[in-house]
């Protein structure tokens, strides 16, 4: 399949789609349907449209097979529109006009998943190429709203009853390896109540910044004691954010900071809120008044052992690539979450894009990567029965 693979097609589609600024947050996705629409129009999907909130839309394409209808499976391809914001100053290259230099496409959400999803509409064209046709039925899901939990993408498409298939693959960056499991995440914000005084008195009040910054010392790094998954490690948790104080000679009343915990499979929002809650009053820190305010909570989850569908993406690997590729874990999240433990459907993780480029400052995706994908992927639709 490889050979089929048109380069300036690929990067193209790679391009136009890295060229529509769709920064989550605000949100706006919008405004990439045309180059979306533009994509997928000479398969003639037959499209469904979900936006949840104003201009955040998401995006189902169902393809006819060109065999006409029949008993086959469904093999379902969700990729994420939105990116994480750009500090602009900070990179050597445009975020949003794409450039290719060194075999590399620079540009924000190259890697993380827009080349990706290029590689995977890319692939239809492959096999056409090839003189092939696809051996099962294809859905595309182009979703809103990964990057800040999924609720008005991937997850609006669950509760409307939209993600229905056998499989599906999400072409995340894993430089092409086989992801099957990933961590999932509880965010929230911790703020420590103190009473105020005058800052020449600091042994006469109480401080919500000293207070905050024992449990900071006592969270940051913590081990929770939820064992260690093969692939996953162990939970981790990472302050990320502190604020506090309204004055330099004023004993701080208030200070927050955010948490950012990450767990294994089978863990709960109220479970983990309520380790949580037990390691901080475990730190013994005397008057402490503190609440707790969970903002995202997205569940771990895991390919069953032993599912078929794994080893058909491994064998399309193989054969569009000759390389045998690792089978691995990722410590954050992704919407597969949702395709796995909501509508119970098989999904694989695996794409061109290296996770070390994701969020960094001239994201970058490997134009050999790209064609990789594209051939890989040509190669499962071509064999997924």
């Amino acid at each position: 399949m490889r050979a089929h693979v048109d380069t300036e097609a690929v990067v193209a589609l790679t391009s136009a789609l890295v060229a529509v600024d769709t920064q989550n947050p605000p949100g706006n996705e919008r405004p990439i349907s045309d180059a979306v629409h533009d994509a997928l129009a000479r398969w003639r999907p037959v499209w469904t449209e979900v936006e949840p909130e104003p201009g955040r839309l998401s995006l189902v394409a169902e393809l006819p097979h060109p065999d006409g209808p029949g008993d086959r499976p469904t093999l379902i391809v969700n990729g994420h529109l939105d990116v994480v914001p750009v500090i602009r100053d900070a990179w050597t290259y445009e975020p949003f006009a794409p450039t290719v230099e060194g075999g590399r496409l620079y540009g924000r959400g190259s890697a993380d998943m827009k080349g990706g999803i290029a590689a995977a509409v890319c692939a239809l064209d492959v096999l056409e190429r090839a003189g092939r046709v696809p051996a099962c039925n294809l859905v595309f899901h182009l979703v809103a709203d990964e990057e800040v939990g999924g609720h008005v993408g991937t997850r609006a498409l669950l509760e409307r009853g939209l993600i229905k298939g056998d499989a599906c693959l999400v072409p995340e960056p894993t430089s092409m390896q086989l992801c099957v499991a990933e961590r999932g995440l509880l965010q929230g914000y911790v703020t420590v109540h103190g009473r105020p005084g005058h800052g020449s008195r600091p042994k006469e009040a109480v401080s919500a910044i000293e207070h905050a910054a024992r449990l900071v010392v006592g969270l940051h790094g913590a081990e929770f004691g939820e064992g260690e998954h093969p692939l996953l490690g162990r939970p981790t948790c990472n302050i990320g954010t502190i604020q506090g104080g309204n004055g330099l000679n004023v004993i701080a009343e208030t200070c927050r900071f955010g948490v950012d915990r990450r767990v294994l499979p089978g863990a709960t929002a109220e479970g983990s809120e309520a380790e949580l809650r037990t390691r901080i009053d475990s730190l013994g820190v005397e008057g402490l008044r503190y609440e707790f305010d969970l903002k995202v909570f997205g569940e771990a989850s895991e390919l069953p052992a032993g599912d078929a569908f794994l080893d058909h993406v491994r064998r399309s690997i193989v054969a569009a690539t000759g390389e045998q590729p690792d089978v691995v874990g990722m410590s954050f999240t992704t919407d597969a979450r949702f395709v796995r433990n909501g509508a119970g459907v098989p999904a694989v993780v695996c794409g061109p894009g290296d996770v070390a480029q994701t969020h960094a400052v001239d994201e970058w995706v490997s134009i050999d990567r790209l064609i990789d994908a594209t051939a890989a992927y040509a190669e499962l639709y071509a064999a997924f029965s």
